[in-house]
């Protein structure tokens, strides 16, 4: 058989697994390409639901008096049926202990009786262990970005017989369109395409957040959020090294040449408020790219396994929409913990583990950017040369950067800079992150409209005499993470 996913329902059967478990909400597309495995292979299929009760084929007649699972697997038992089973959302009913029981007994007699049984649900959050075993996971097929473009274009297609008109479509939205609906199921990016197109006959960057909203849904969960890239690297005050550095490596990553290795990602380590957040933004705004955001201290979960499920799904998701990057956010807190592991069980050490194993091994284009606050906690092996391409410290901003800053943060509240004694302001900042910075340009702002009043130098100046900025309050650690940074990282 040509067709992978076939090839893999084949390998499946010959090597006679008893159960075969599919997460998946495209249960119809499921259930099309499992009946044309079995017409292929010339096997019996049956089906049941709790709606229906057992039926032969996907259309075939249903078997009186088999809608609770337990009558159907005791006529699956009784007439010695074989051929694929196959069991949509059976999930509910697993916990119940005759009817696992049950299903136990009908899975081991797969060798007599040539049958496999296929668990088609949304979810199985907590698989009974004594199927464990006898399980293996098969993953439907979803589509990549070479069919989601000719999905596009046969959708371009049917508008403009219908309508006439040839729908337009921005160049940036659509190269950000195929990435993000790359991973996506068929149907359900066929929807998001057609209303896209008959919103207003145009493909623009509005139409993304439905999708970016869309493709959150079918996480389920809110460790991988996207984000729409809304800065660039020329926006940031300051970071000239980190500039250089990607200018060099923007072509290598985006078109790949041979002999040339694409960079991998990198890290970038500092204070508080000190932009990490938006240079990581800003790597995907000016490479084009979609941006996921991974918070890895949303990834655990109380049940055991599932943490590391978490993310083994959530680096599926980043390579099934790469090129792509894939923003780890204080990565720290989730891998932060004691010396041995040990203190939650071992978790933040199989998380570890399966976060490494990850990035040596990935073929998909994922660049990684990492960021941290305090290094103290970083494991040793995250760190080791390798891991990330380099390291940067993002230090608080020196004078032309909190230039930048203020006068960024002025403009886009309507401001003129000009008009304020920058140098005065500049003076009365020092010491202080771009995001201190931020929140007091922020509360000036709200005391001149309190006061119905424009905003004055006196304001900003007040706002910034109020503000005690980390590099006060924390001192010590700050000297502590340069004196760290300063033989181990590059000045950001």
């Amino acid at each position: 058989m040509q067709n992978e996913p076939l090839r893999k329902l084949r390998l499946l059967w010959d090597c006679r697994y008893p159960i075969v478990l599919v997460e998946t909400t495209q249960e119809l597309a499921t259930l099309e390409l499992i009946e044309q495995f079995t017409n292929l292979e010339r096997l019996t299929l049956s089906v049941w639901s709790a709606a229906d009760g057992l039926r032969q084929g996907v259309r075939g007649s249903v078997e009186y008096d088999t809608m609770p699972l337990d009558a159907a697997l005791r006529s699956i038992d009784t007439n010695r049926r074989s051929g694929i089973l196959v069991f949509l959302d059976p999930h509910p009913y697993l916990g119940d202990a005759i009817t696992l029981r049950q299903l136990r007994e009908v899975a081991q007699e797969n060798e007599q009786h040539s049958r496999m049984l296929v668990l088609v649900a949304p979810s199985f959050d907590q698989l009974p262990p004594e199927l464990a075993s006898m399980t293996a996971n098969f993953a439907p097929p979803v589509p990549d970005s070479a069919e989601i473009k000719q999905l596009i274009s046969s959708e371009a297609l049917l508008y403009q017989r219908e309508h006439g008109t040839t729908p337009r479509a921005d160049e940036v939205a659509y190269k950000l369109m195929v990435q993000y609906l790359a991973g996506t199921p068929m149907d359900v990016a066929r929807r998001l395409v057609r209303h896209a197109l008959h919103n207003d006959g145009m493909l623009t960057q509005d139409d993304l957040t439905p999708i970016l909203q869309q493709k959150q849904k079918l996480i389920g969960h809110n460790c991988l959020q996207f984000e729409f890239p809304d800065s660039r690297l020329d926006e940031l005050g300051g970071f000239l090294n980190l500039k250089q550095w990607l200018a060099l490596r923007r072509n290598a990553f985006l078109h790949p040449a041979e002999g040339i290795e694409a960079p991998k990602g990198l890290m970038l380590l500092g204070v508080q408020g000190s932009g990490k957040s938006l240079a990581a933004k800003a790597v995907a705004g000016s490479w084009g790219l979609p941006l996921l955001r991974l918070d890895i201290g949303a990834l655990y979960d109380k049940f055991h396994g599932e943490t590391e499920r978490n993310l083994r799904q959530a680096l599926k998701t980043a390579e099934q929409m790469a090129p792509c990057v894939l923003w780890v956010d204080e990565i720290e807190k989730g891998l932060a913990g004691d010396a041995g592991g040990e203190a939650d069980g071992g978790v933040s050490r199989r998380v570890l583990g399966t976060l490494l194993t990850w990035m040596n091994e990935r073929k998909a284009d994922t660049f990684v950017v990492a960021t941290a606050n305090d290094v103290r906690v970083l494991p040793p092996e995250l760190l080791r040369r390798g891991r990330f391409d380099e390291i940067f410290f993002v230090d608080l901003p020196d004078e032309p950067a909190r230039r930048a800053i203020l006068r960024s943060h002025l403009q886009r509240r309507k401001q003129n800079p000009d008009s304020f004694e920058l140098d005065t302001l500049l003076a009365a900042c020092a010491g202080f992150s771009g995001a201190e910075i931020e929140a007091a340009v922020r509360a000036a702002m709200l005391e001149a409209h309190a006061a119905t009043r424009p905003l004055a130098q006196d304001d900003l100046l007040l706002a910034l005499k109020n503000t005690r900025p980390l590099s006060v309050l924390r001192a010590e650690d700050l000297a502590m993470l340069r004196a760290w940074a300063s033989e181990r990282t590059i000045p950001a």
